[in-house]
């Protein structure tokens, strides 16, 4: 598949894609299904320089994209639990044990300045389009659901303030950590965790069906930003990150904790009140959302604690210890 795209030619020929048959075979947390649904939904956001924009659109390559999506989102309705009780679903979230020991737990408290160069570089696969798959959903939404929803992402964009978009404050964390703020810069080095909690977004918000599904992994990232957060500009702070780090940290403590009772109760609650259906899917986004999450920290913590690299490649070595550009 990204051979036909990388050649630049035109697309047309189903002879030059694997056939969706392929598809079924593949591991859905896998490299190559991550990368592969990642590649075509990334058609879809600001593509690829060379690649022809028509491959957007392309019969054969969506057929191929279907295939793929649907051994994912097989995996993930297996390995979540079914239910419709979105209140109970949200409450498994509000509420942190004494004990958790998560990625932004170790960052602050015992992280090496490496490991928390390649959790940012990590994260960029998502937060350098943050907010983009979402507003896929918003022409999916009707009356208060809609305007409920819009009014975050508005938040999101920078508020009309082009300098507070947060894809932007997250370029400016990356630059203070010498690391490519370019978009796309660290997809390839990404493993299939972090691929997967992207594609899944995506995958919800390009499905009209799955628009229940979207609205609660969002209402599941917003309700777990704001301590994560906390604990993260705690981690940068104790290695001398600058403040344009520290920025983007800082602004989500605050705007996520407001984002999460805007998505609870104004967003879910009025999407419910409409489509009281979509309650199963509501819960299938929250509960997916914190599959992946958990995926992914098990990922890194199992590569930071035998000292190896979380990363396909390693980054360039670290700036000196408090010297962020």
């Amino acid at each position: 598949m990204l051979t036909a795209l990388r050649d630049g030619t035109p697309p047309g020929d189903p002879a030059r894609l694997p056939t969706p048959d392929a598809a079924a075979s593949a591991d859905p947390y896998g490299d190559d299904l991550q990368l592969a649904l990642h590649t075509c939904y990334e058609l879809h956001y600001r593509g690829f320089a060379g690649v022809h924009p028509g491959w957007e659109w392309d019969p054969a390559l969506l057929r191929l994209r279907g295939a793929l999506e649907a051994v994912f989102l097989d995996a993930l309705r297996r390995a979540t639990p079914a239910g419709d009780d979105v209140d109970a679903a949200l409450q498994e979230l509000l509420v942190e044990p004494a004990d958790a020991r998560g990625v932004s737990h170790h960052l602050r408290d015992h992280g090496e300045l490496w490991q928390i160069r390649e959790h940012a570089a990590l994260r960029s696969v998502y937060h350098l389009k943050e907010a983009d798959p979402h507003a896929f959903v918003i022409p999916r939404l009707h009356g208060p659901a809609k305007t409920a929803l819009a009014a975050v992402e508005n938040d999101e964009f920078g508020g009309g303030r082009p300098h507070m978009i947060h894809q932007g404050l997250y370029a400016g964390l990356l630059d203070d950590l010498a690391l490519d703020p370019s978009y796309g810069a660290h997809v390839d080095a990404a493993p299939a965790a972090m691929l997967a909690t992207v594609t899944m977004m995506s995958l919800f918000g390009l499905h009209r069906s799955l628009r229940g599904a979207l609205v609660g992994h969002f209402a599941a990232a917003e309700i777990t930003t704001a301590p994560s957060a906390r604990r993260m500009a705690a981690a940068l702070e104790r290695h001398g990150a600058g403040p344009r780090a520290l920025l983007f940290y800082t602004e989500h403590i605050e705007a996520d904790a407001v984002h999460e009772q805007v998505l609870r109760h104004d967003v879910i609650g009025a999407l419910l009140a409409a489509e009281p259906a979509l309650a199963a899917d509501v819960v299938l986004g929250v509960r997916a959302t914190g599959l992946l999450e958990d995926r992914l920290a098990a990922h890194l913590m199992d590569a930071w604690r035998a000292g190896r690299t979380a990363l396909r490649r390693p980054l360039p070595a670290n700036p000196p210890e408090g010297e962020a550009r």
